[in-house]
């Protein structure tokens, strides 16, 4: 057991660094939530504008169409073009940047705090005159279809594709955020101006806002910005929640290939926030996550060298919590591998961690977390993540006093609950040509 008083320096710790607090404004009857921070130590402002239920979820049959969006979203205005535009960021020392995730869509700006008003000003310029013409669309249509072919030679890459589109079949999970080939190619111009007004969406806009500035100045800024967003209520909600199919599958990719890369996935039935998700957090770190000292690592790379690196993660999104892990080996030892994997995973559910493994847990969580902490970009995500699952922004402080009094007992029976874990499905890269042939 963490002494009481590392604990409570760590709770101490935890409490400074967390200094984000919940704020709202109303935007002509429309209430948006604000994510602020002061924070004097540098002269510098960072804004995101995060929107939910705005990432490549919203792609539909159109894979790749956010992801092109973000793209374009960063190559300026029509006015100024690409370069010019880009020059106007160089000059003051700006950047404003676009990318989606899975369930959100972010614009972000960071800068000096002396040239935080011009890049609301530029900001605004942006999304009022987004780059929508056919010659830049059709440029970056261009590179997007390079990136995929290039990406055919990633083995990992593929690997990790064909998995999602087996344990997550028929949801939108089960395509790549960039897309593939055919669906780039039918983006058009209107797709994209359709898109950014669907994207953009008032009604779906968390604001994250931080830096030397204050509150009330910033908030006499910031309407200039709103004013150029969608207001139209958006069909989308925000609790769609896919779960990994129950069913085992293996999916075999023959390539020209001289390892094997074997990616696994599986269900694991607990949601974003449960009150056990603490629990899912050591039994992952114990299982995969750790790197030297877990399990897969220790039994697949230390004890039997079938590969350099073996990891395993219980991922909890707001949208999909489920196991997943990847390792690469010889052709040779491919299938010996597979079996392993499942072999390790069951034995985990039936016999569960050791005291050992659980204390050591414990030490590297509770001893790291100010290292999560450390920078303001980290508090800023951390702030967001709280509040967009719905946590208090003290949640993580009860979190490592539940990791520090948890009983032995008490996580071995949580793992046996969730014999889910069990149901893996794979998908491998390998060359069973070589194989056969003992090259």
């Amino acid at each position: 057991m963490i002494s009481r008083i590392y604990f409570l320096i760590l709770i101490l710790l935890q409490g400074i660094a967390l200094s984000a607090t919940i704020k709202d404004i109303n935007h002509k009857g429309i209430n948006i939530p604000i994510v602020y921070e002061k924070y004097n130590s540098l002269p510098i402002f960072n804004l995101q504008l995060v929107f939910k239920n705005s990432g490549y979820i919203t792609d539909n049959e159109k894979h790749g169409l956010t992801n092109l969006t973000a793209k374009l979203l960063n190559e300026g205005t029509k006015t100024d073009g690409s370069v010019k535009f880009a020059r106007k960021l160089e000059s003051k020392a700006i950047s404003i940047h676009s990318e989606n995730g899975f369930e959100t869509f972010v614009i972000e700006i960071s800068c000096l705090k002396s040239e935080y008003k011009k890049a609301l000003k530029l900001l605004e310029s942006l999304l009022a005159d987004p780059n929508t013409t056919n010659k830049t669309l059709e440029k970056l249509k261009i590179m997007q279809v390079s990136r995929l072919k290039q990406k055919e030679n990633d083995f990992d890459y593929m690997a990790s594709k064909e998995l999602k589109s087996l344990i997550f079949k028929d949801t939108p999970l089960a395509h790549p955020s960039s897309g593939n080939i055919d669906s780039i190619n039918s983006i058009t111009k209107k797709d994209i101006q359709t898109h950014i007004k669907k994207l953009l969406n008032i009604n779906n806009l968390i604001v994250v806002v931080g830096g030397d500035i204050e509150f009330n100045d910033f908030e006499k800024k910031i309407p200039s910005i709103l004013n150029k967003l969608s207001t139209k209520k958006p069909k989308i909600s925000n609790d769609n929640i896919y779960t990994v199919t129950k069913s085992t599958n293996t999916k075999v990719l023959e390539k020209d290939t001289q390892q094997a890369y074997i990616y696994f996935g599986s269900p694991f039935d607990m949601k974003y926030n449960s009150q056990d998700a603490y629990k899912s957090k050591v039994a992952s770190f114990i299982l995969g996550g750790s790197g030297f000292g877990s399990r897969l690592m220790e039994e697949i790379r230390v004890k039997r060298g079938l590969a350099y690196s073996a990891y395993g993660n219980i991922i909890n999104h707001k949208s999909r919590t489920y196991f997943t892990g990847h390792l690469q080996t010889k052709l040779e030892n491919m299938e010996e591998a597979k079996k392993l994997v499942n072999e390790l995973v069951n034995e985990f559910i039936s016999n569960g961690v050791t005291k050992d493994e659980l204390e050591a847990a414990k030490k590297f969580i509770l001893g790291s977390e100010p290292l999560r902490t450390e920078t303001f970009s980290q508090r800023q995500g951390r702030a967001f993540n709280l509040y967009y699952k719905g946590f208090s922004q003290d949640y993580p402080t009860k979190e490592l006093e539940l990791i520090n009094n948890l009983e032995l007992d008490d996580l071995n029976d949580f793992i046996k609950q969730h014999n889910e874990l069990s149901n893996l499905s794979f998908a491998i890269v390998t060359n069973t040509t070589k194989n056969t042939k003992g090259e």
